[in-house]
């Protein structure tokens, strides 16, 4: 009986004991779950900045894109508002920095562009077929082109007519309407004007010694207007002189080149003539005869370029 009521005390001893031991806290990181917190924690930090990444690449792209986007050129627009104009419109989204335009790749013709970027051009079209081309270029040296070819029927013809081996030329015109008047200058030097008042003309004018451009200007009472030009080789003429001297004809002539012929034809029937061989000088007299002498004479040069006179002398 007194031992089991030991083993009983000693039972009862021993779980106060328990109770009255503290328990022992467990210290924190150094356990498995705290090992997946960090790993959780830096594979959310990875993706995040994964994602930065990617947004940052994306809105790099999306921008050039739309800096792409915005390289615009400039627009070129020609109209033709009637027989004998044009209208050059230019639109564009940024300032334009020059403008030009010219007829069948001749000179260029500047528009003054100011800075604007809307720009409307009256443009006369010349008559017969040409071809108009257009530049522009913007700021940011953008460029583009025009090429397109126009036809305007012409109101006035025109001929300029090479003859005599460039001794004399002929220009010729005639019109629709009445012609107002010509003009026509050698090179660069002061225009001729010859009044015309009439639906035609032939005007006849001497050539210029060596190569020279003529150009030569049409003009009706309707303001429209023909241009031509012509390069010509001008050959000069012998110089030719007939005087009344003592009861004889007194002829003279030269010529730089060289003579080579002389011809008379006396009252119309009688003919002589007289071969020079090439001498840069001559003087002939003739006798006048009884009553009226008419003495026709034409001198030609070696080069086959004549001059002619006609005088008549009563004795």
């Amino acid at each position: 009986m007194r031992l089991k009521m030991n083993q009983i005390l000693s039972v009862e001893t021993n779980k106060e004991k328990k109770k009255k031991e503290p328990k022992m806290k467990k210290s924190r990181g150094s356990g498995p779950a705290d090992i997946k917190s960090v790993l959780k924690f830096f594979s959310i930090t990875m993706v995040i900045f994964g994602i930065f990444l990617i947004g940052t690449g994306s809105y790099s792209m999306y921008k050039d894109s739309q800096e792409k986007n915005t390289i615009t050129k400039p627009q070129i627009v020609v109209e033709k508002t009637s027989e004998d104009m044009l209208v050059l419109k230019v639109t564009h989204d940024k300032a334009l920095s020059e403008l030009n335009y010219s007829w069948n790749e001749g000179e260029k013709i500047p528009i003054n562009v100011n800075g604007r970027n809307n720009i409307e051009q009256a443009i006369e079209l010349p008559t017969g077929s040409n071809t108009l081309d257009v530049y522009a270029k913007d700021i940011n040296g953008q460029e583009i082109t025009f090429k397109n070819m126009y036809n305007r029927e012409s109101s006035i013809t025109l001929n300029i007519d090479n003859e005599e081996n460039g001794t004399n030329i002929v220009i010729s015109a005639s019109g629709k309407e009445q012609l107002s008047y010509l003009t026509y200058r050698w090179d660069d030097q002061e225009e001729t004007k010859v009044d015309i008042n009439n639906t035609q003309i032939e005007h006849t004018i001497e050539a210029i010694e060596g190569e020279h451009v003529l150009t030569v200007v049409v003009v009706d009472i309707k303001n429209n207007t023909e241009t031509k030009e012509m390069n010509i080789v001008g050959t000069k003429k012998p110089t030719l002189d007939i005087d009344v001297v003592d009861g004889n004809f007194v002829i003279k002539g030269s010529d730089e080149s060289g003579l080579d012929v002389v011809r008379f034809i006396i009252n119309e029937t009688d003919k002589k003539q007289v071969v020079l061989d090439g001498r840069t000088e001559f003087e002939i007299k003739y006798p006048i005869s009884e009553g009226e002498t008419r003495l026709d004479v034409t001198l030609y040069n070696k080069d086959g370029i004549s001059e002619n006179r006609k005088v008549k002398a009563r004795k």
